[in-house]
This record gives structure tokens, C-alpha cells and sequence, in this order.
């Protein structure tokens, strides 16, 4: 009985075991032999959003690239491998089995970083169909094509390789336009698409004269900045030597340099547009004080030290406005003794100079406005500061402290961005409108914009005098310091000009520097005329009223009215900014043809704005 009880007992435990060990056998067998599941994990990409001008015209856009590279090792026969796949990659074959069989022990090697998508299928399909397969490899990277090349090059700035900023907006805006990634993430993420407040089709015309001004004067480098006086928002920004941002792997320290934020420098003469605001707005000074310039001014100090500062010549008796007209130095020195030394560094501070102007790019410098407590303050640091030098400026700096005098007064903070917007449309944000600062008495600016007008008409500014708009200008010529001796160099200057138009209702702030001008380096001679040149362009380009009719012949410009009906006669009219119900009639117009996309109101067009009219043209509108 005991014997029988055991064998079933036996039994009991063994067949559940057998039968466990038959259902694992054939568990093992099915996903052995059966068809396997593809395993696949999901990785979140993103899209980084596009930088666009204000009219929506792409200057930076996504894009895949893809690095290319073979293990050494495994290339049977270097040559005929590298003469298979030269073409497809733009290389020489010798160069690529150089590249090889200096490289045999590798691992891998990549043969060339970068190539475009088009590359790409050519040489992936020459790859598969040799069966290199296993020892070429591909990795595909998240590129920028830069479709404007250089166009504002310092502005946009550069994407790394990794997918992150490197400079410009890329840079500034990086988390913007390439958000990060978490759990809670889709799979695709969508970078916001940032609008610029440039102009690419104006900023492209004022390119090209900056180059020319630079050509001629063989200058060093070049800013230009052009501004919307009421708004602050940058129409054209401009920084010479530039950079093709499709090349940038190529730029020099020299053509990457943003130099309107980062480079601080001592303006000259331009300054003495706020020296003067300053002692008449605190009432040190009045507009009919006079004051005897003889050609020098001299002063001797309590304590023995004597001061001089010469000027362009003996200007006789001088007032605020006549002494600006003739860039006067000993005048302004001596206007300087009125005013407390705070109260002329306080005023310095409010107009944004010593401070960053908080713009939307990086690396902003603060310029330099010494503090009478700092270790090179002297006596003659007052006198000196009021004509521009002793001090460091930015041009973003100089453009909003002249907002000031074009706004009655109150500064305007300045921008690069006019909107964001989601890749659906949505605008994001938008430039807020705060409340602008009061820095001077509204009678202040309107007296200083009119002595600046008076230096055009009569003054060291006559060369960017435009006629038939009134403008207001100063210039100034500073020596440079000499970084390898000390003091100031006796062969390098800095020439610039501010302009800001028209008198009546500014509407434009333009502000050029040209630095190391090689011969003529008189700013009145140099700048002005380029200032003038640029103004044209930017009153023809905005379609804004001038007096005379010969100007806008002179051009081929028409100016549309939105009061008026459309008319396309012999050039091509402005069309940015007109509603769709005013383009209908146009379509009926059969030597034209139009290409309309989109709905609301014209934000690009091709051709440009005073285009001459051909038979058979096509004219293509984008709306938004």
C-alpha cells in the first residue's frame, strides 16, 4: 500500500511537470522559428522653427544633412571603391583613397561631413547597389540652409552641427525656435517660427551700398542700422565685413563679429547731440548763450594741470545750434564747466549709454561711461567726454539714445523681432508696447532735431542733405586709440553720421560707421554722402511723401495710396500690406499675369517694388 501511494504520489508531481517543460518547449520553438516582431523605439525629433524677414520671406530654414563614412578596414580595394562613390561626394578619387590608406588601422573614418540630401540618395544608392552596405555608414544631422546667404548674416547667426545656436538669433532665440524635449512631448515637437523686424528686400539694397561705400573708402569694416523711429523696430541691420552663413564653417573671427551689439568705441562729434540735450535740458545751458571759440580751448586747473582740446578752427562767438553746425569743440568744452558733473553722467545713463540696451542678441556690450571715482577720471575727462571721446558707445546704443530726439523726448526701446508664431499660425508674442520713458523735455528734442536739421542744410552735414525731405544730421570723426602704443592713433579714424528724417514727423533713425577709412577720412565727406544715398533708397523702398515729383521719376517707384485703386502701368507698385479684394481687378489685366497665394493682405511680392513692367510678366503675391 505504502509502495502504491508513493507511485501516485509520483505522478501527481510529475506529469503537471512535463507538461509545464512541453508548454515552455513549444513557447521557445514559436518566437524561435516564427516571425519575429520588430522591435522599435519611438524618438521624439524636433523641428526647429524657420527665421523669416517681416514679410514672411525665409532667410534661415530646417534641413537634414548627412555625415558620411566607411570603416578602413573592411575596403577591399581602396581605389576602385573611391572611384565608385568621388562624383556622388564632389571629391577627387585619389584624395579619398589618400584618406583610406592613411586611416587602415581605423576603426572608422568619416570621408566627408555634411552632404546634402540630394548627395545623399546618389550615393546611398550607389552604396546598396555594390553591396557596401556594411562598410559605409550614414548619419543623418539637423541642418540649416541660410537661403539669403549673407544677407544680415551677423543678425540671423549660425547652427551648429549638434542643432544648436551658435551666434544671432539662432543663437539668442535657441530655445524658441528648438524647444526641449520631455516625457509629456509628441513625437514630432515644433520650434516657433521668429519674424524679424528687417526688411530682406531693403536690407539687401542697403547692403549694397554699404559694400560700395566700403570699396571706395577701403575702409576696415562698416555699420549701417536703419530704424523705425516710432517703434524701434530695426529695418535694415548691417555688419561689414560679412559671412555666407552656408559657408559659416569658413567665416574668420573678423567677418563673424557682430559689431553693432558687441564692439564699444569713442563716436566723436556725433556725440555732442546728447552733450548739448544734456546742459539744455538741465538748464545749465540756453539756446542764445553764447560762447568764444578761438580755436583752442584752455584751462588750468587748481591744482596746476592744463587742459587743452583743440578744434577745426577759430569759430567766433557760438550758441548750441551754431556750434553743432560747425562740430565746435572748444564751444561744447566750455558749455561743459555749467553742468554738475552727476547730473552730465546721470543724463549720459539715461540716455542708455553705460547700460546694455537689452536688444534680442547676445554678447551686448555696456560701452564705457567712467564714474569720477574711477582711476583714469581727470579734469579734463568732462570736457573731453562732451566732444565723444574718453567713452565707449555701441551703435545699437547711439541708434536708441537718437530715439529720444526723434520721439519728443521719450526713449524708444529697440527690437530684431516683429512677432513669433507657431508653425500653425498662432502669434506667440508679439513687441509690447511699454510705456516709453520721458528722458527730456519734448522742447529739448524738438531744439536739438532742429540744429541737427541746420548742420544738413548749412553745416558739416550738407552732403546728406536729400532736397525735396528734410533731415536732420550730425557726423563725427574720432581718432582711434592706438592699441599698441597708447593714445590715439594719428592714422586711424572712426567716421560716422546719425541721421534722423523727416524733421517734421521722424520717421527714420539711420546710423552708419565706417572704421580705418584708408585717405579721405572726414566724416562730413565720407559718411554723409552715404547717408544721403541710403536715405533715398529707404524714402523710394517706403513709399513715403516727398515734395518734389522728379524724385520718384528718378527712381521708377510708385507710391500706392490705400484710399486709391491699384494701377500697374509702366513699373511694378508696392503691394505689401493691400487686402485681396484690391488685387481681384488686376487678374482681368491679360498682358500681366499674377500668381496669388494665400489669403488676407500682401506680405511678399516678386518682383520688387519698382520693377519695370515687361510683356508676359508674372507678378507672384503671397498673402497671409
Amino acid at each position: 500500500m505504502g509502495a502504491g501511494i508513493n507511485k501516485k504520489r509520483f505522478l501527481i508531481i510529475i506529469i503537471p511537470c512535463v507538461l509545464l517543460a512541453c508548454y515552455i518547449y513549444i513557447k521557445f520553438a514559436i518566437l524561435f522559428f516564427g516571425p519575429q516582431k520588430k522591435i522599435t523605439s519611438v524618438t521624439k525629433s524636433v523641428e526647429r522653427g524657420s527665421i523669416v524677414d517681416r514679410n514672411g520671406r525665409p532667410l534661415a530654414v530646417q534641413t537634414n544633412f548627412y555625415h558620411f563614412g566607411v570603416s578602413p578596414k573592411a575596403v577591399k580595394n581602396p581605389k576602385e571603391f573611391s572611384e565608385q562613390i568621388c562624383d556622388a561626394l564632389d571629391m577627387e578619387a585619389l584624395e579619398i583613397e589618400n584618406r583610406i590608406n592613411d586611416n587602415k588601422d581605423a576603426s572608422f573614418i568619416y570621408i566627408r561631413k555634411k552632404i546634402t540630401t540630394d548627395m545623399y540618395e546618389e550615393l546611398s544608392t550607389i552604396v546598396s547597389e555594390n553591396k557596401y552596405t556594411a562598410i559605409c555608414r550614414f548619419d543623418k544631422i539637423p541642418g540649416r540652409v541660410y537661403p539669403e546667404n549673407s544677407l544680415a548674416s551677423q543678425l540671423i547667426g549660425y547652427m551648429g552641427d549638434d542643432g544648436k545656436g551658435l551666434s544671432g538669433i539662432e543663437y539668442s532665440q535657441d530655445e524658441i525656435l528648438s524647444p526641449k524635449v520631455t516625457e509629456a512631448s509628441p513625437n514630432t515637437v515644433y520650434g516657433d517660427n521668429i519674424y524679424l523686424t528687417i526688411d530682406a528686400a531693403l536690407q539687401s539694397k542697403l547692403e549694397k551700398i554699404a559694400q560700395n561705400a566700403m570699396n571706395s573708402t577701403k575702409a576696415e569694416n562698416l555699420m549701417l542700422i536703419a530704424c523705425q523711429a516710432k517703434t524701434g523696430e530695426i529695418l535694415s541691420y548691417i555688419s561689414l565685413p560679412s559671412v555666407n552663413l552656408n559657408e559659416y564653417y569658413n567665416a574668420t573671427p573678423e567677418n563673424s563679429l557682430n559689431r553693432p551689439v558687441v564692439l564699444a568705441y569713442e563716436p566723436g562729434s556725433v556725440f555732442k547731440i546728447f552733450s548739448t540735450a544734456a546742459f539744455l535740458d538741465s538748464g545749465a545751458v540756453a539756446e542764445n548763450d553764447s560762447f568764444l571759440c578761438d580755436g583752442i580751448y584752455k584751462r588750468v586747473t587748481n591744482l596746476g594741470e592744463t587742459i587743452k582740446i583743440t578744434c577745426l578752427g577759430s569759430h567766433g562767438w557760438l550758441n548750441i545750434r551754431t556750434s553743432l553746425k560747425y562740430s565746435c569743440n572748444d564751444a561744447l568744452a566750455q558749455m561743459s564747466e555749467r553742468i554738475d558733473t552727476d547730473v552730465f553722467l546721470d543724463y549720459l545713463h539715461r540716455f542708455g549709454f553705460g547700460e546694455k540696451t537689452g536688444i534680442e542678441l547676445s554678447s551686448e556690450t555696456r560701452g564705457n561711461i567712467k564714474k569720477t571715482t574711477d582711476k583714469y577720471w581727470s579734469a579734463r575727462s568732462k570736457p573731453t567726454m562732451s566732444i565723444g571721446q574718453e567713452l565707449g558707445v555701441s551703435a545699437i546704443q547711439m541708434v536708441q539714445a537718437a530715439s529720444i530726439i526723434a520721439n519728443q523726448g521719450k526713449k524708444v526701446p529697440l527690437t530684431v523681432i516683429h512677432r513669433i508664431q507657431s508653425k500653425d499660425g498662432t502669434v506667440r508674442q508679439i513687441k509690447n508696447d511699454e510705456p516709453q520713458e520721458q528722458i527730456l523735455k519734448p522742447s529739448t528734442a524738438k531744439y536739438i532735431l532742429s540744429c541737427m536739421e541746420t548742420t544738413a542744410q548749412s553745416g558739416t552735414g550738407s552732403k546728406a542733405a536729400l532736397g525735396d525731405i528734410s533731415i536732420g544730421v550730425k557726423t563725427g570723426t574720432a581718432q582711434m586709440a592706438d592699441t599698441i602704443n597708447g593714445g590715439y592713433s594719428t592714422t586711424d579714424f572712426l567716421s560716422n553720421c546719425m541721421a534722423i528724417f523727416p524733421v517734421e514727423n521722424p520717421q527714420i533713425i539711420l546710423y552708419i560707421v565706417i572704421e580705418k577709412a584708408k585717405g579721405e577720412t572726414y566724416a562730413g565727406r565720407i559718411v554723409a554722402p552715404v547717408i544721403a544715398e541710403a536715405a533715398n533708397e529707404i524714402i523710394d523702398y517706403l513709399g513715403m511723401e516727398r515734395d518734389s515729383a522728379a524724385s520718384l521719376e528718378h527712381t521708377g517707384l510708385i507710391s500706392i495710396s490705400q484710399d486709391k485703386p491699384l494701377e500697374v502701368k509702366d513699373y511694378v507698385p508696392n503691394f505689401i500690406g493691400r487686402p485681396k479684394r484690391d488685387l481681384l481687378p488686376l487678374i482681368l489685366d491679360d498682358k500681366i499675369l499674377y500668381s496669388i497665394k494665400g489669403e488676407g493682405y500682401v506680405v511678399s511680392q516678386n518682383p520688387e517694388p519698382g520693377t519695370p513692367i515687361t510683356e508676359n510678366m508674372t507678378i507672384e503675391l503671397n498673402l497671409e
